[in-house]
């Protein structure tokens, strides 16, 4: 529940950030007609995000074999896009405003259909990313309905934060909130990462699956509320494979150390949000 809170608040306050930029960028350049594609993209985005979220959450209906090779795929899917995106806005977040008022200024004269489309890319993006790493985190914590609850709160309050981000009642720290939220990413796409390495040697894809490091089951029941922890945030589980551990602890160890390395050298220093652009559309 704690790690899909966390996964939905970030990607949620990225998504609401990006709105927020476009939303302020046309009223600040007086026109108000924009903001009705750009609505229509957002909800289209976020009507996809959901129905991809439904499609993967029927896979618990196939035969066993299948579901775990295909949650192990797509556990892996899951951790490449995350990494990437993690890497791709340590690279572009300095840039990133001024990339999406370029294209709104180059699209305005083209019609709500280019404005519908950049919404729909910009939100849209961070929705099926977010769907595809909720459902596999909640299958590396082996739960079901408090990972749903965890992201439906960490999704509210990434709104609400954005909201009051907008209206200038909040000042955000985006070099302190991408480095560590970026981190704690990473760290989670481990524990997703190495859940997939354990589904596919279930199914016998990969080697290793009966070569087993440790077996702490009793110091740490799987069901227990510490074992489900564990298990649903760094990927922990009471019995692990050394193919397991190798795989989360050079994933983390390789991918953690060139992100701080790149985040500290790119992203932005200073305090910023989107309500400055709000404010002088309002000047």
């Amino acid at each position: 529940m704690i790690a899909n809170l966390f996964i939905a608040l970030r990607e949620g306050l990225e998504a609401s950030l990006v709105v927020g930029i476009l939303i302020a960028y046309v009223i600040r350049m007086n026109r108000r007609d924009a903001l009705r594609p750009i609505w229509a993209g957002v909800g289209i985005a976020v009507a996809v995000s959901l129905l991809i979220g439904f499609a993967l959450s029927q896979t618990r209906g196939l035969p066993d074999s299948v579901f775990e090779l295909t949650a192990g795929l797509l556990s892996i899917v899951a951790c490449g896009l995350v990494t990437w995106m993690v890497f791709w806005m340590a690279k572009t977040a300095r840039s990133m405003r001024g990339n999406l008022e370029a294209g709104i200024e180059k699209t305005l004269a083209g019609g709500a259909f280019g404005l519908l489309v950049i919404a729909f890319v910009s939100v849209g993006r961070e929705g099926v990313e977010t769907a595809l790493f909720l459902w596999a985190a909640a299958q590396a914590a082996g739960q079901s309905l408090l990972p749903l609850l965890g992201a439906l709160i960490g999704l509210l309050i990434a709104v609400a934060l954005g909201f009051a981000i907008y209206r200038g009642m909040v000042r955000l720290n985006l070099r302190a909130f991408f480095t560590w939220s970026g981190s704690l990413l990473i760290i989670l796409a481990g524990g997703v990462l190495a859940y997939g390495v354990h589904e596919l040697q279930e199914v016998g894809v990969l080697p290793g699956g009966e070569s087993i490091a440790f077996d702490v089951s009793v110091a740490v029941p799987p069901e227990s509320w510490y074992g489900s922890l564990l298990r649903g945030t760094i990927g922990f589980r009471p019995e692990m494979s050394w193919l397991e551990i190798v795989v989360w602890a050079l994933y983390v160890g390789i991918a953690l150390g060139v992100f701080l390395r790149m985040s500290l050298r790119t992203l932005p220093r200073v305090t910023t949000s989107t309500a400055s652009a709000t404010a002088s559309s309002r000047a």
